[in-house]
């Protein structure tokens, strides 16, 4: 690896990371020795980036700093490709459309050279078997996630059974066909998980919900990883 791209990829982790990083995590990733991420780091502060150190706990980088916003490598290019067609084939409509609508716009600004490799990426994410249709508008879902507000459902179960729910809404599971909407349920008192395309009606309330999203996440995905053990703990979206 080059050095300037050593360097790229020392703050593109930083970026990915939201707490301190060691000098040992980052030459383990980038199969450099800790000496080399000394002088790596030295040279970064040195041209002005904000990264600070501490003795016994690691480096950070001050939010604020960032790179120019295209500056992608080949793999980047694909991997962002590969998720735009996962979307579609996966996703619903309305983020099947903004996935295309960002390749196309990422697509105008690359250099020249690299275009070909994002828009001809030969990596596809094909669908095989006929797509639930959903009765409601997933974006719904979606913008209630975002803005904390509850939900009120018409849903029916496994066996067909219609009931009235609201609900905190945390996540959105996108499966092969299928859509799936983790929240807290006011009926049951606990964490469920409710099938997009078994909702009969679906409405946005002035509710705010009381507690942080990712403290809700956190929760759930905690009692998952009970319940389920290693294969959660696998997946282990941090």
């Amino acid at each position: 690896m080059r050095r300037a791209d050593r360097l790229l990829q020392i703050i593109q982790l930083f970026r990915r990371k939201r707490g301190p990083v060691t000098a040992a995590n980052i030459s383990q990733e980038l199969e450099v020795t800790v000496r080399t991420v000394y002088r790596d780091i030295a040279s970064l502060v040195a041209n002005g980036v904000p990264i600070r150190g501490e003795a016994g706990i690691g480096y950070v980088m001050d939010d604020g700093y960032d790179l120019p916003p295209l500056m992608f490598s080949a793999d980047e290019l694909e991997a962002l490709m590969l998720g735009a067609r996962l979307v579609s084939s996966s996703g619903d409509t309305t983020l099947a459309r903004s996935a295309n609508d960002a390749i196309a716009k990422i697509a105008s600004v690359v250099p020249a050279d690299l275009r070909p490799i994002l828009l001809d990426a030969p990596l596809y994410a094909p669908s095989f078997g006929n797509r639930v249709v959903d009765i409601v508008d997933v974006g719904i879902i979606r913008n209630a996630i975002r803005s904390r507000q509850k939900l009120k459902l018409e849903y029916l179960d496994a066996e067909k059974k219609p009931s009235a729910r609201t609900v905190w809404p945390i996540a959105l599971a996108y499966h092969q066909g299928v859509r799936l909407m983790v929240s807290w349920c006011e009926l049951r008192k606990d964490f469920r998980h409710f099938r997009v395309d078994r909702m009969l009606s679906l409405c946005v309330t002035e509710e705010k919900i009381p507690e942080r999203r990712d403290t809700l996440f956190h929760r759930w995905w905690k009692g998952e990883t009970e319940k389920y053990g290693d294969y959660m703990s696998a997946r282990d979206p941090n």
